[in-house]
């Protein structure tokens, strides 16, 4: 019998491997992942480890349980090993202050006066570039170990549930997927790389609680054997890492771990050869679309009698809009536009109604893309050449074609109101893109939309 998605090649350039025996779950939006995540740290016996970039202080678990402070003190107070590696811009800070968790003296003195006694590191990226990823390890290297991978930050806008009726909080779409078995082994990895060389681990400020001896002491030991199977779905663990930005844990012949200088870009390489290797169907969610080689990779693929779906915010990021004014990115936005003169292609953004019949755009976050019911892959990394190439990112890739497409079904059903059970992924991707069109001129007129999803145009997106 051929293997799910067989025909979406695997990828040589990361650090892990292809891993089998895994058990996988997609968790749809910020409040039911919130809510299992939450489930997990609370049955944690051993450890609570986490990876954050962006948190704010109005961030609440769903279900009363507070802060994420107040969920790792309670770990911690029942003797759990808590760790958590922040993201740490010190310019980013003096101009947004407030959205990423930095550990500046007020943060800092916050933490001393609520009296958390779990630990913590501060990491900054090379120049502008971001520590992207968000992760949660809970009793990594245990038989209780499961992880969690994907793109939700620790804002208030991102605890909303499916279907996303309005709130006056912001509204975002995104996802996370729940893994057990041997690929959680390589995000235990991850996480023992970044938490023994996290960057400012020996300034004075740069580990919690603060400490007179060098950090390094308390380094992690990288985990020697892979996790017991749990399922049947094979997983790759793939990253976006600088080049030299981590040492990689496998001993050379001398003994010592080697550093990764040329640096590592197995997700958008995924990409590539996923794109490539498309047959019927390409359904993506980001929160941008900023990559010159997928959009060809897209054109490509429609060429051949692909269809594609992109589901984007319907009102993109400034950084969109300054693209739009520099001449040199005109190739870029003449290729996006270029994709709209297939039929077999929609650009589509996600809105919901007030009462007052008002519409409130839902911001999509997600970072996912699902091909041919067969594969996908779901993480931190945009479609973007900063998170292929800058950022330090994490993603899930899936051979598992039951996983595929009861997520493409659970999506399409949120977006449409549809239920696709019945149907194909080309039927389905077909009806998406006619109610799609169908909703883009009611939405303009204030109309009652059938479902969330209106088409919008791509040779205008970002004007």
């Amino acid at each position: 019998m051929e293997r799910d998605g067989a025909h979406v090649p695997f990828v040589s350039s990361g650090s892990y491997p292809i891993r089998s025996g895994n058990a996988v779950e997609p968790l749809v939006d910020g409040e039911p992942a919130f809510r299992r995540i939450c489930q997990a740290v609370e049955n944690a016996r051993h450890s609570v480890w986490l990876t954050v970039a962006f948190y704010e202080q109005a961030f609440e678990m769903p279900d009363g349980r507070g802060s994420l402070f107040d969920v790792l003190d309670a770990a911690r107070g029942r003797g759990v090993d808590v760790r958590v590696i922040f993201w740490r811009h010190r310019i980013y800070e003096q101009m947004e202050p407030g959205v990423h968790f930095s550990g500046t003296k007020a943060e800092l003195d916050a933490l001393r006066a609520r009296g958390s006694h779990w630990h913590a590191r501060w990491d900054q990226a090379e120049g502008a570039y971001c520590q992207h990823q968000k992760s949660w390890l809970i009793d990594a290297g245990t038989p209780n170990e499961v992880v969690f991978v994907g793109g939700i930050n620790l804002n208030a806008s991102s605890v909303v549930p499916p279907g996303h009726p309005p709130t006056d909080a912001g509204n975002t779409h995104d996802v996370y997927v729940q893994l057990r078995g041997p690929a959680a082994t390589d995000v235990h990895h991850n996480f023992v790389q970044r938490w023994n060389e996290a960057s400012d681990r020996d300034e004075p400020d740069g580990a919690w609680p603060m400490v007179d001896t060098p950090a390094q002491h308390n380094a992690l030991p990288f985990p020697t054997a892979a996790s017991a199977d749990s399922g049947d779905a094979v997983v790759q663990v793939q990253r976006t890492v600088r080049r030299g930005r981590y040492r990689n844990g496998h001993p050379t012949p001398g003994g010592e771990p080697f550093a990764i200088e040329a640096g590592e870009h197995s997700v958008v390489d995924q990409y590539l050869h996923a794109l490539a290797a498309a047959r019927s169907t390409i359904y993506l969610e980001c929160q941008a679309i900023g990559s010159p080689q997928i959009v060809d990779a897209l054109d490509a693929a429609l060429v051949r009698g692909v269809d594609v779906v992109f589901v984007v915010p319907a009102t993109p990021n400034e950084g969109m809009g300054r693209a739009r004014d520099n001449a040199k990115s005109k190739p870029f936005f003449e290729s996006l536009a270029a994709l709209g003169r297939h039929d077999g292609f929609a650009l589509v953004g996600i809105s919901t109604r007030r009462a007052t019949g008002q519409y409130q755009d839902i911001y999509v976050h997600s970072k996912l893309t699902l091909i041919d019911d067969q594969w996908c892959t779901i993480g931190s990394a945009n479609v973007l050449n900063r998170s292929f190439y800058g950022d330090t990112e994490l993603n899930a890739s899936i051979w598992h074609a039951d996983t595929v497409r009861t997520l493409r079904c659970a999506l399409v059903h949120e977006h449409t109101g549809e239920d696709t059970a019945h149907l194909g992924d080309r039927a389905a991707l077909a009806l998406f893109r006619q109610l799609a069109r169908d909703n883009a001129p009611a939405r303009a007129a204030g109309e009652p939309m059938r479902g969330l999803a209106f088409a919008l145009d791509p040779a205008t997106y970002g004007t």
